[in-house]
């Protein structure tokens, strides 16, 4: 405990060291209590520029807070300029720690010293982010490697912070009145557990060959690909990957690449990880992002970092499919529907109550271009109007919630004129087509089949069983439901492909009616 208010009074020490108490970010400031910190204590100094403060003073409070400045940075059309492009350098340019301590990371996890490991071995950091640092190498065999080594005492540092934070959602919770529907508590326990994956590296190489894998035929996202024999738990390596970071526009320009094309990549590609996949690199700040200039992938996205990734399954890329959709068509009806339907609205709210505050809350907002609408903006009316409806926040989508303003900052940050929902609907409207068109239908009876395949041949057989043991004193009747339960299951089976089939055959024969009738008149 004693450690815990240490760290509480670093926090405030700090704060109060680099002014953050004097920086207005978005119209917020509290000019009164700067001046009269800056009468009491005469040890501080604020002549620098906001940004670099505010820059400074997350760096020196340590990961947690430099992952929240990273986000912040990509943020460009709700941050003050300065601020976003001093936050940016938290992307790849965090202090690194000493070489020598990446070195006995390196001998002490596999067992060799990199000397003996590779042809040869950078000791100067080519990036440090707030997690690891990255070394480049050569392989013997003469493969171009990047090598990522896990910060030293790192588990101590985040356990401290969460500690904090989990104590901060507890007086929330209790202080505010929307503090246990916001369930922060679940929050800060689902980003606990974010942040511990990342400081396992053998899950960040698990991540990223996922990820390769799933775009191995795409021409719009590379993945490096990893040298597992060369991998652990605190140092992996994998291969090394030419490009220009995304961020540095004007070299991109000079590249030759498009950029508005590379900004609808970028949706198009997290909208095929979230609703093709329903796995997605929930990391995608710009120090994370490379972009090809090769003459053959000229113009492809480069993913880097894979320690943080989301994972939705079916039941969540329905709720958010039929709700993205019903927004692009202004169809708040079934936004309020669709909430009270997944159980995050209350069963008893009423649809036209809900709909009339979601009505309220987007109509002033799409009533502009479809280009010119922020997505963070629409989420944060949408928040303000739950909280009269004890809508509950769901922390399994707070990851997702958070990529997408990434990737909208970056977005419109590579053009200004993206249209988000235009780029967006198409994926939407494919996704919603698979699950409840024909062609879903053909694909969960594919699904189906060998299930089926292997249950039909025992149906006899259960049966039999079931009725022999039916009679028996305290028999359990858990294999009669299974049989039932089955039953069901395949008579809606049937019934299912009964209905495909007779409706298949009537528009065959009504087709060839009407080709008769056309031919004769």
């Amino acid at each position: 405990m004693i450690l815990k208010f240490l760290r509480l009074a670093k926090i405030i020490r700090i704060a109060i060291k680099y002014g953050i108490d004097e920086i207005a970010i978005s119209g917020l400031s509290v000019p009164r209590t700067a001046r009269l910190i800056d009468t009491l204590i005469f040890w501080r100094d604020i002549s620098a520029p906001r940004g670099e403060r505010l820059r400074k003073a997350l760096e020196e409070l340590g990961p947690i807070f430099v992952k929240f400045g990273q986000v912040l940075s990509t943020r460009r059309d709700l941050m003050p300029f300065d601020i976003a492009e001093e936050l940016a350098h938290l992307q790849d340019r965090v202090p690194s720690f000493d070489p020598d301590l990446a070195i006995a990371q390196i001998k002490k996890s596999l067992g060799s010293h990199p000397d003996q490991l590779f042809a040869s071995f950078e000791r100067v950091p080519v990036a440090s982010a707030s997690i690891a640092q990255v070394h480049f190498a050569v392989l013997k065999d003469g493969r171009e490697v990047a090598v990522k080594v896990l910060r030293p005492g790192m588990k101590e540092v985040i356990d401290d912070d969460v500690a904090l934070m989990q104590i901060a959602a507890g007086w929330l919770e209790a202080l505010w009145a929307d503090g246990k529907r916001l369930k922060a508590k679940e929050v800060v326990g689902e980003f606990d557990k974010y942040l511990h994956d990342e400081l396992d590296l053998m899950r960040e190489a698990a991540n990223g060959s996922q990820l390769r894998r799933n775009f191995a035929d795409s021409d719009l996202l590379m993945v490096p690909e990893m040298h597992w024999d060369y991998c652990s738990s605190s140092v992996i390596v994998m291969e090394r990957m030419q490009g220009i970071p995304i961020s540095q526009l004007d070299k991109l320009r000079e590249a030759g690449v498009d950029l508005g094309k590379l900004s609808r990549d970028g949706v198009t590609i997290f909208f095929t990880q979230v609703f093709r996949d329903g796995f997605f690199h929930a990391d995608m700040h710009p120090g994370n992002i490379l972009v090809s200039t090769a003459p053959a992938t000229l113009g492809r996205y480069i993913a880097l970092d894979f320690g943080i990734v989301g994972t939705l399954n079916d039941f969540d890329k329905d709720y958010l499919s039929q709700n993205f959709l019903a927004f692009f068509r202004r169809d708040y009806k079934r936004v309020a529907e669709a909430h009270i339907e997944s159980g995050w609205a209350p069963k008893d709210t009423r649809v036209d109550e809900l709909e009339a505050a979601v009505r309220a809350c987007c109509e002033p907002i799409f009533d502009r271009p479809l280009k010119d609408i922020s997505f963070g903006q629409v989420l944060l009316r949408l928040f303000q109007t739950s909280r009269r409806f004890n809508v509950e926040v769901q922390p399994q989508l707070v990851l997702l919630q958070k990529t997408l303003l990434n990737i909208e900052g970056l977005g419109r940050q590579l053009d200004p004129d993206l249209d988000l929902w235009k780029t967006a609907k198409p994926y939407l409207e494919r996704w919603m087509s698979e699950q409840v068109g024909w062609r879903g239908l053909i694909e969960k009876l594919k699904a189906e089949a060998p299930r089926y395949s292997h249950i039909f041949p025992q149906l006899p057989r259960l049966a039999h069983q079931a009725l022999t043991r039916a009679g028996e004193p305290n028999h359990s009747d858990e294999m009669l439901q299974a049989l039932l339960t089955e039953q069901r299951r395949t008579n809606r089976l049937l019934r299912t492909i009964v209905y495909f089939s007779a409706g298949l055959f009537s528009g065959v024969v009504v087709a060839q009616l009407l080709l008769r009738f056309y031919f004769k008149a």
